[in-house]
């Protein structure tokens, strides 16, 4: 009920109020038709508008009219719907989300009769129950004739959606999409089209289906797209589902593989490294099969390769910056820029390490300055040093240990089955071969002699700067023994030793400490000798002659059967000698001619 005081206040500052007597009304509304009569000069008669003022005069609550907003009050907009009196409507319902009344004198609005005539001579009118009566209206035409109605979705409810088309509707989540929707709140604040699937006006239940709406808008667009669409086509789509090997992409009703090996010119480990579901992309069409309907796509074709230029980009000596995005055993490799990558191998990251895994040098996501060694666009490699940034020590090396110079103290760092290796300062480590540890002695393993932290003496022996290799020497800090090994033995000589070894062809003897000689299995004996340890066993001391010496080939050849042989000559030499001086020749004659009677008569 609209109190008198409220309204006084509000036709303050309102229009100037009607009269409340209905006779004064009709005489002003008389007044005024005579003058719309003299206006049209005779095109209408006052009956005419009299008549049509009788008809504007005949409503009834509960109707829906369209009136001229005459005044905007703090409580009250005024409307004049021609009738006799104007009507109230009260000024909330012209109010936006922050409070201010979106209207002004002169607007036309649809409002709703909800009195008649007050006490005070104003009609009571509500524009938000005219807008849900006309909302109703038509809805309710809209699904006698099948057609979509807009909306509004404005909240997330249990079950689905709550939706304003003019009035509150429910679209269940099961209806909004062809395929399941997880994240319903996306979908709020959207204004969509539906399709009115139950309609109860006296209930007021209404509920709405999306899901016919998407499936008649995906036919029409992928009827259009079948139609449009050509391979080498730069198209724009959104991306639908993304799995290991690729994305698929949805052109507008249909849908396209994005894989992973035509998405980058770069390295890709997952497609989810470069998209999420829903991301707007430019793809090029790189295959149309108009018969299965099948779609291939590329994203990294719509821009030039990048190895195209490669060569005349990065070139050889030149310092580059890059990322490190993977780690291998063999070494790291770097992105130069986008789809473009080099590859530091383990040998190129440091001159004195010796890098067994790059992750002792550098780790992923590390920015690094490096040099280019060589590209090879074909291949679509570029080599990259980390060294070679910084001064190479085996420039230095050459300068401060020169082949033939000898480091009075270096410290055993390693040792191995081939060799120790020796720490000479530099960063720098030098090896000495087992061959190069004695003359004169032969170790099973290095760790006999040296150990870990030991000091010692060696001599530069060679230094290969492109292979990175520094050879040291302890036994030539000696004089080799084997040098005068000629004047010292000579072929014929007989020496006798401790058997060494034994191996299948032959045993190995001791002339000297370190100087070996060996007898063949054909020189142990007279007889033929399958095994030399069927004659000789390790430790046995024997006595042979020297066939040979060959100090070139650090080779004695020796031999027991030729011994044997040379000492019955000289036995039988020296027997015939002594023999030859006790008897004469005739005594000879004579004992040779009794043997050739003995033998006769035994005949």
């Amino acid at each position: 009920m609209v109190g008198k005081q409220a309204v006084t206040e509000e036709k303050k500052t309102s229009a100037v109020p009607k009269n409340q007597n209905w006779m004064n009304d009709f005489a002003e509304e008389s007044a005024s038709v005579d003058a719309k009569a003299e206006e049209f000069e005779g095109e209408e008669s006052f009956a005419e508008l009299f008549e049509a003022y009788n008809s504007q005069q005949e409503i009834k609550e509960g109707e829906v009219v369209d009136g001229t907003v005459v005044s905007v009050g703090p409580e009250y907009v005024t409307v004049d719907i021609g009738y006799k009196c104007e009507g109230l409507v009260p000024v909330h319902e012209f109010k936006d989300s922050q409070g201010v009344a979106q209207v002004k004198a002169g607007d036309v609005v649809s409002v709703y009769l909800d009195r008649m005539e007050l006490e005070n001579g104003f009609l009571l009118l509500s524009k938000d129950k005219a807008e849900i009566i006309r909302a109703w209206d038509e809805i309710s035409q809209a699904c006698e004739k099948d057609q979509l109605v807009e909306g509004l979705v404005i909240a997330k409810v249990k079950g689905g959606l709550s939706v304003d088309i003019g009035v509150k509707a429910f679209l269940p989540g099961s209806q909004l999409d062809t395929k399941p929707v997880k994240n319903l709140d996306k979908y709020v604040g959207k204004r969509l089209k539906f399709k009115i699937i139950k309609f109860n006006k006296k209930r007021g239940n209404i509920v709405l289906s999306r899901r016919a709406v998407v499936s008649q808008e995906r036919e029409a667009q992928r009827t259009e797209t079948l139609a449009n669409l050509q391979e080498g086509m730069v198209v724009t789509g959104t991306v639908k589902n993304i799995t290991e090997y690729g994305a698929f992409v949805d052109l507008g009703g249909m849908d396209g593989l994005l894989h992973i090996t035509d998405m980058s010119w770069g390295r890709v480990k997952h497609p989810s490294e470069l998209f999420a579901v829903g991301d707007e992309i430019k793809v090029k069409i790189l295959k149309y099969d108009r018969e299965k309907e099948r779609v291939s796509l590329g994203l990294k074709q719509v821009a030039p390769n990048p190895w195209d230029e490669v060569e005349y980009k990065y070139l050889i000596g030149m310092k580059v910056k890059g990322k490190i995005m993977s780690l291998k055993d063999y070494g790291a490799f770097v992105e130069l820029e986008d789809g473009i990558e080099g590859l530091i191998h383990v040998s190129e990251m440091s001159w004195t390490e010796r890098v067994k895994h790059p992750s002792k040098i550098v780790n992923i996501g590390d920015e690094v300055e490096c040099k280019v060694l060589e590209v090879d666009s074909k291949q679509k490699r570029i080599s990259l040093g980390m060294k070679q940034l910084q001064a190479n020590p085996w420039d230095e090396l050459e300068l401060k240990h020169p082949v033939g110079s000898i480091i009075e103290e270096g410290e055993v760092k390693s040792v191995t089955d081939f060799g120790i290796f020796i720490d000479i300062g530099m960063g720098l480590d030098g090896l000495v071969h087992v061959s190069d540890i004695a003359w004169n002695k032969k170790f099973n393993h290095p760790s006999e002699k040296y150990k870990k932290g030991d000091k010692i003496r060696s001599v530069v022996l060679g230094i290969d700067k492109a292979n990175e290799k520094f050879s040291l020497g302890i036994k030539q800090l000696e004089r080799d023994p084997w040098e005068n090994i000629k004047s010292r033995y000579r072929v014929s000589q007989a020496i006798d030793g401790p058997i060494t070894k034994i191996t299948d062809f032959g045993a190995f003897v001791e002339i000297e400490e370190g100087i070996e000689g060996l007898i063949y299995v054909s020189e142990l004996a007279d007889h033929r000798v399958e095994k030399p340890s069927d004659i000789v066993k390790a430790g046995d001391m024997v006595r042979a002659e020297i066939l040979s010496i060959e100090p070139k080939e650090r080779r004695i050849s020796l031999s027991i059967r030729q011994l044997t042989r040379t000492e019955e000559r000289q036995n039988y030499e020296s027997y015939m000698g002594d023999k030859n001086k006790k008897t004469s020749m005739g005594d000879v004659l004579g004992e040779k001619l009794k043997a050739a009677l003995g033998k006769g008569e035994k005949e």
